[in-house]
């Protein structure tokens, strides 16, 4: 289970890192739409996961 938690907190490491790319090619006038697409997958991808982990660990808590 530890593995799950660690792959969460990766994703939103991610999305904080598209989105400062957004950011950043947004300023120097650059196509940003393509890391704005990667950040909010990626964030939306943490709030699933985080999500789901948490039904996993509310079944096992109730099946024991």
């Amino acid at each position: 289970m530890k593995a799950y938690k660690f792959t969460l907190y990766l994703y939103l490491i991610f999305g904080l890192f598209f989105l400062y790319d957004t950011v950043m090619k947004y300023q120097e006038g650059g196509d940003f739409k393509i890391s704005l697409a990667f950040a909010v997958v990626a964030i939306f991808m943490f709030f699933f996961r985080k999500r789901h982990i948490k039904k996993i660990e509310e079944n096992q808590k109730n099946n024991q």
